[in-house]
This record gives structure tokens, C-alpha cells and sequence, in this order.
């Protein structure tokens, strides 16, 4: 009866102590990062203008990016002038990128900081909150005109081979979309 009555006890708190395992946060060992909200990855693509998927709208819609133009250029077969713009293109959308990436990491900072001191109220977290999205908005439109720039850049065989040398399936279209042409170099 006593080992009976043992095996019950270990029966109903099998659920109980599944459920104490379980109850982990994803977000252990996160409480020690210098801003919360972002690992170290995220910061590092911030500091250094890095795309973070921004993009894939345009990259996986047969919108090249510079940096991976520029890294393909010669099977690409860019030519001196193609090759100059779209360098042209890629600094200038990572010099911004550089730039509100700095800009989102300080607003973090004082987002991380407002909740770390217990200083946040409401209203300092609604401004704070539409400016660190106005921010994020305004980086991605940074990227995704980089994308658009180079479309317009590229003739459709050089976008085709791009999407083959990137690997995406199903090719690239080989005509422009309507109304739009493309510009050969």
C-alpha cells in the first residue's frame, strides 16, 4: 500500500514539476545585456550600416543590393560605370544607414534606461516609442532604396543572373515590370 501510495504522489506531481521546467523565459541571461531590447549582433549591424533582413522585400523581388552587386560584379559583368554607381549607391545608403543606426541605438538607451530607473511613465513612453519606429521606418527605407536604385541600374539579364548567383529559385523575371525600363551601362 505504502509503494502505491508513493507512485500517486510521484503520478500527480509529474504535471507540476513539468510545468516548473517550462516556465523558463526565453530571455535568460538577456537581463545582463548593456541595452536590453537589442544583443549584441543587433548593435554591431546598427553601428556598421548592415541590411538585418531590412531588405528582403526588394532582395527576394528581384531588387539587387549594392553591397552583393559590388561583391558579384564580375560575373555580373558590370561595366566601369555600372560598377561606380553602385558603389556610389552602397556608400551613400550605408553612410545614413551608419547614421540612423546611432541614432536608434541612443533612443534605446533611454528606453532601457527610463524602465531601469522606474522613470517612465505613459506619455514618455508613447514619444519615445514612436520615435525609436519613426527611426527603424526610416532605416528601412534606406535599404530598400538602395534596392530600387540598383533596379534601375541593372540591365534584366544582369538581375536574372543576380538572383541565380544568389541562389533564389525560380530565377529572375527577364522583362521590366510594366512601365518601367531598364537602363543598359
Amino acid at each position: 500500500m505504502h509503494q502505491c501510495l508513493m507512485m500517486i504522489v510521484v503520478l500527480l506531481a509529474l504535471p507540476a514539476l513539468a510545468l516548473a521546467q517550462h516556465s523558463h523565459s526565453p530571455y535568460i541571461g538577456q537581463e545582463a545585456r548593456q541595452i536590453k531590447a537589442l544583443s549584441a549582433d543587433d548593435m554591431q549591424a546598427l553601428l556598421n550600416g548592415g541590411g538585418m533582413g531590412l531588405a528582403k522585400a526588394a532582395e527576394l523581388n528581384h531588387y539587387p543590393g549594392p553591397l552583393h552587386v559590388l561583391e558579384l560584379a564580375t560575373p555580373l559583368h558590370l561595366s566601369d560605370t555600372q560598377r561606380a554607381e553602385t558603389q556610389k549607391i552602397y556608400d551613400q545608403m550605408r553612410q545614413e544607414a551608419i547614421r540612423l543606426g546611432n541614432l536608434i541605438i541612443a533612443k534605446e538607451q533611454e528606453l532601457d534606461r527610463l524602465f531601469a530607473t522606474q522613470a517612465v511613465d505613459a506619455t514618455s513612453l508613447r514619444t519615445l516609442i514612436s520615435e525609436i519606429g519613426r527611426l527603424q521606418g526610416d532605416l528601412r527605407f534606406v535599404h530598400l532604396q538602395a534596392h530600387l536604385n540598383m533596379k534601375r541600374l541593372l540591365s534584366p539579364e544582369q538581375i536574372n543572373a543576380y538572383d541565380g548567383l544568389r541562389g533564389y529559385s525560380g530565377g529572375g523575371r527577364t522583362e521590366a515590370p510594366t512601365g518601367q525600363h531598364h537602363r543598359q551601362h
